[in-house]
């Protein structure tokens, strides 16, 4: 009889757990889609499709590690649940799509720490804690982050600009050229490509290297190297208005340069990276 029970047990547990699945995919079904939805049609949230993936595969990279641990059950879920649902009530009445996509990722906590208990979530944290970044910030943050880069960015520009020869006058985010006034748009403030690097930063920084501390290094320092490159976009584009041709410039170039920047922003995350590496080795030689 005891070789049976734990069969059915199982059994029973992989049926409930199967229920539970489908129904957080009912109840979240519609927050799912629209989040999806703007990943597709919002470029500056564009990464969010990579970041469930990479979740999925660290588990699927720890399972080994993850399958011999105790499962201990907390009760302590339970209020974590009705939190979650709470906040997704909440977020739907209010129209409030920040509070409906948290709601999700406390509703998975609540259900791992409900199930398999502190231990186990403690274990699978980071790829839990790394779903945050799927998320597109609230509209009064996105622009509370936004104007200071545009500000930043035309700033950096009107500094460097007349190095090259070009007078500039600065008013706030324009930036008034002999031959025509540049302005630094939301589109041009560096924050899609500064979302997309610091998630790519700590991707690579998970995949490429072991030290914690190297790790926090890399995702930090992709803040700084975003903000350095797209402002040095701008200048570029201040140059080819100045000396070559104002709609050449703002056209196939803007969109290009933006590619462009994306690319050595990532060549200058890897050459950081290979600093440290090359620190390190000289370190361990002199030892």
């Amino acid at each position: 009889m005891p070789e049976q029970a734990l069969p059915i047990s199982r059994r029973y547990a992989w049926w409930r757990g199967a229920a539970l699945a489908l129904l957080t995919g009912w109840l979240y079904l519609h927050v799912i889609l629209h989040l999806a939805g703007q990943w597709s049609k919002d470029p500056n949230f564009s990464h969010g499709f990579f970041v469930p993936l990479f979740s999925l595969f660290l588990l699927w990279q720890d399972r080994n590690r993850l399958s011999k641990l105790p499962s201990v059950p907390s009760l302590w879920g339970l209020p974590i649940l009705i939190f979650a649902v709470v906040i997704l009530i909440l977020g739907v009445l209010g129209a409030e799509l920040f509070l409906s996509r948290v709601s999700l990722l406390l509703v998975i906590a609540g259900l791992v720490i409900f199930f398999q208990g502190w231990a186990y979530f403690r274990a699978v944290l980071f790829p839990w804690a790394f779903l945050l970044l799927m998320i597109p910030l609230p509209a009064i943050i996105f622009n509370q982050i936004t104007f200071p880069l545009q500000i930043l960015a035309s700033k950096v520009a009107a500094a460097v600009l007349p190095l090259a020869g070009v007078p500039v006058l600065r008013e706030g985010n324009i930036i008034n050229l002999p031959t025509m006034p540049l302005e630094v748009a939301e589109a041009c403030s560096g924050i899609r490509s500064l979302l997309s690097l610091t998630t790519l930063a700590i991707i690579y920084g998970c995949l490429m290297e072991k030290r914690i501390w190297v790790r926090v290094l890399l995702a930090v320092a992709s803040i700084p190297i975003a903000v350095a490159a797209n402002s040095f976009r701008i200048v570029g584009t201040g140059l080819l208005v100045q000396y070559w041709d104002p709609d050449k410039a703002q056209g196939f170039f803007h969109e290009f340069s933006g590619w462009l920047v994306f690319v050595v922003s990532l060549l200058m995350l890897y050459l950081l990276h290979q600093m440290l590496q090359l620190g390190r080795r000289h370190s361990r030689a002199s030892d």
